[in-house]
């Protein structure tokens, strides 16, 4: 553990932006440095998996909360929306994690080779996990940060590493969730694909007919068991994926309130305010001025990002 905060430190101490995120060369693989506890991080998770490595961080995913400390991973195995928050950090221990997203065709395949005695599928469609880090975790992580250093070598290396993960990740004690995950005519699986309609049509209105047709499901069922594994309705869902671009949109590109919400969606300014100050307890101007003022010496205190996961 001591090699890996070292190797995660070292990167982000060089490469985080004034959020504390430091996206790598390595595709999938994110590092995240923070010397004080801050407001709230909204982004929205691919598939992954993060490990403490220091410091503590509350996250709402969904509409579940949870908190996760030092020594711990947590498991995403679908795409949602996530409202984090850094509780503990300090200059001299600063909060960092390490976080790498997962890949379904190493779980598809993998689980097809895995012994069908230990592959009975789980009936429960949860989307987070946490357990105690595994020295083999740690190992995979801290080979995939030393490539750093080797770039030449991330394309010849990384599969063979990331490989290893996904395999001491289903052999862990939620080796059966993702092994159902991977199963292509699993519930999870089916609502994956539903899910990944939303993330690319969030702008226009789609209908829940449709997505229940793709993923296989009668309407009743697809509601039920959406809101079983992401705790969101349909609608919560892609509202969520609105709003935390709308605020992107505004704090990174200088979007008004007004273009931002047009540019995501909404037909009506009104309802996107009162669904901003909603989500965000704050009207979207005043949200965004106290955001933009100038950055104090701990760096700006909500970070917004698509892709962020650490």
């Amino acid at each position: 553990m001591h090699s890996l905060k070292h190797a995660v430190w070292t990167y982000a101490s060089r490469h985080a932006n004034s959020d504390g995120l430091a996206p790598t060369p390595v595709p999938g693989l994110r590092t995240m440095c923070l010397n004080a506890p801050g407001g709230d991080l909204h982004s929205v998770y691919r598939p992954l998996i993060c490990l403490i490595l220091q410091g503590a961080k509350r996250s709402m995913i969904g509409n579940k909360e949870r908190l996760f400390s030092a020594g711990q991973s947590v498991i995403v195995s679908a795409d949602m929306p996530v409202i984090g928050r850094i509780v503990q950090a300090s200059q001299r221990e600063p909060y960092l994690a390490v976080s790498i997203e997962l890949e379904m065709a190493n779980l598809r395949e993998l689980t097809a080779h895995i012994d069908s005695t230990s592959s009975q599928r789980s009936s429960a469609m949860e989307t987070l996990f946490v357990e105690d880090t595994e020295a083999a975790l740690i190992d995979c992580a801290l080979r995939l940060m030393r490539l750093l250093d080797q770039p030449d070598a991330i394309p010849l290396l990384r599969p063979g590493i990331m490989r290893e993960l996904h395999f001491w990740l289903l052999s862990g004690p939620h080796g059966n969730a993702l092994r159902s995950l991977a199963a292509p005519d699993s519930h999870a699986s089916r609502l994956a694909t539903a899910i990944a309609i939303i993330r690319a049509e969030y702008r226009s209105r789609v209908p829940v007919e449709r997505l229940a047709a793709e993923a296989g499901m009668s309407l009743s069922s697809f509601h039920k068991h959406f809101k079983h594994m992401t705790s969101l309705t349909p609608g919560q869902y892609q509202q969520r994926l609105r709003l935390i671009e709308a605020r992107r949109l505004m704090l990174d590109e200088g979007s008004s309130a007004s273009n931002a919400a047009f540019e995501v969606g909404y037909e009506s300014v009104s309802q996107f305010n009162r669904e901003y100050r909603r989500l965000f307890q704050s009207p979207p101007k005043r949200d965004a001025l106290r955001i933009l003022k100038p950055a104090k010496s701990v760096g700006r205190d909500t970070a917004v990002s698509q892709r962020a996961g650490a």
